[in-house]
């Protein structure tokens, strides 16, 4: 598998083992959102920031960086759903890891909701997706999350089932929810062999932002993939700078969001 540590090597921090991770596959589902008008600028703003990755669909990496200015890791997301669907949590494929390694991905990612009505299309799309990263040697990162009638998002169990279906998938790395608190986050990381990062979530204020990511990276959580928390700052390049500071150096919001002073 050196295929998969050389690649992975461009989106986790090798002194950390930890990553920030700046998803922005939200146009294709929501249309278009503030934050992501402008696709170059945030791009750069982010990368200049610090993140280690960005996530995009495949046909906007033209509107990248890489012709210019600081690099950053690339995931392309290979699943979709728009939100004019009457049942926007079912996705389907979009893309193919032989798309992803021609526009020069480092890794790719799908999306599955546990408890949806298409759940098993959803497993099922997962598992070609990993033999096919398993031939090229390119990681997966499994966006997963507990989503239908009566579930909890954020129960232990729930997230904790979440987690254990990634793995078992053959994840090389798991994005969901955060539980709310380090202790039950820290047994589900601790149960599981494979980097798990939480989801940044809808916007919310800095510190309490800021505060969930050190929780769970002080249990053992590998980072974050924090999307609208990110772009839709006023400042997305200082917020990710704040981001960065907390997961690589352990600081504590407050003072991640003054510079570290």
């Amino acid at each position: 598998m050196i295929g998969k540590e050389i690649r992975i090597e461009r989106i986790m921090n090798r002194n950390t083992g930890k990553s920030v991770i700046v998803p922005m596959d939200h146009g294709f589902t929501l249309g278009q959102i503030d934050g992501l008008l402008d696709m170059t600028r945030i791009i750069s703003e982010v990368s200049e920031g610090g993140a280690n990755a960005i996530v995009l669909h495949k046909g906007l990496v033209k509107r990248g960086h890489r012709r210019q200015g600081k690099d950053i890791g690339l995931i392309m997301h290979l699943s979709a759903s728009t939100s004019l669907n009457p049942d926007p949590n079912d996705k389907v494929l979009v893309c193919t890891v032989e798309e992803a390694i021609a526009l020069g991905a480092d890794a790719v990612s799908i999306h599955v909701n546990l408890g949806a009505p298409n759940e098993s299309k959803m497993l099922e799309s997962a598992g070609k997706i990993v033999k096919d990263c398993n031939r090229w040697g390119i990681p997966l990162l499994v966006m997963i999350y507990p989503r239908g009638k009566g579930i909890d998002s954020f129960s232990p169990q729930s997230v904790g089932h979440c987690v254990r279906v990634a793995e078992e998938l053959g994840a090389d790395l798991i994005k969901t929810n955060y539980t709310g608190d380090p202790e039950s986050f820290g047994r589900i990381v601790r149960a599981c062999s494979v980097p798990v990062m939480i989801a940044g979530g809808e916007k919310s204020g800095d510190i309490e932002t800021l505060s969930a990511i050190r929780d769970s990276c002080r249990v053992g959580g590998a980072g974050v993939c924090v999307g609208r928390n990110a772009f839709q700052r006023d400042d997305p390049r200082a917020f990710v700078e704040a981001l960065c500071r907390v997961v690589h150096e352990d600081m504590e919001p407050e003072m991640a969001l003054k510079g570290g002073k």
